[in-house]
């Protein structure tokens, strides 16, 4: 499993986009585990739109690559839709970037420790148009997941472009 063909047209598409306008993005990505930094960086000049990004699985990592403050993950109890968002705009900042795209989930199988159902997943981008979501995919297969967030989170950032 690299890249479905879907997450090739989306990742050329978004490319596309940040090209014609001249913008950046930077990725902070968790449950996806690097699919989405490699379906973008798949596309021929993506050193003309790619910042930089990271996979930040942990909340270390969020801290120590992305700069959030430690104090959003006091009483940690699972990723909320804040936390997110606030990952998104971090790492945005921290690469100077026009946009990031974030995502972090529960792949499976099972329960998260926290209680989140396996294919609950958060997205979040942060630039000239700013939302979060959460979407669930009913699915428990942890592979199945990773994949379908990485479909998503593409889809999430296309269609913010879209509307920028």
């Amino acid at each position: 499993m690299f890249m479905t063909d879907e997450q090739s047209q989306l990742a050329n598409d978004v490319a596309e986009r940040l090209i014609a306008r001249g913008e950046t993005l930077a990725v902070a990505e968790s449950t996806t585990g690097g699919l989405v930094s490699a379906a973008l960086l798949a596309v021929a000049g993506a050193s003309r739109y790619f910042a930089g990004g990271g996979v930040l699985y942990t909340r270390d990592s969020r801290i120590a690559l992305a700069g959030v403050p430690a104090e959003t993950y006091e009483n940690y109890r699972g990723t909320t839709p804040e936390m997110l968002a606030d990952l998104a705009e971090a790492m945005r900042e921290r690469l100077g970037a026009t946009w990031c795209i974030a995502e972090s989930g529960v792949a499976g199988p099972g329960r998260s420790r926290f209680g989140f159902p396996a294919g609950r997943t958060t997205l979040s981008v942060a630039g000239p148009v700013t939302r979060t979501e959460v979407i669930e995919t009913g699915i428990d297969d942890r592979v199945a997941n990773m994949s379908e967030f990485a479909t998503r989170t593409l889809r999430y950032l296309r269609d913010a472009l879209n509307d920028a």
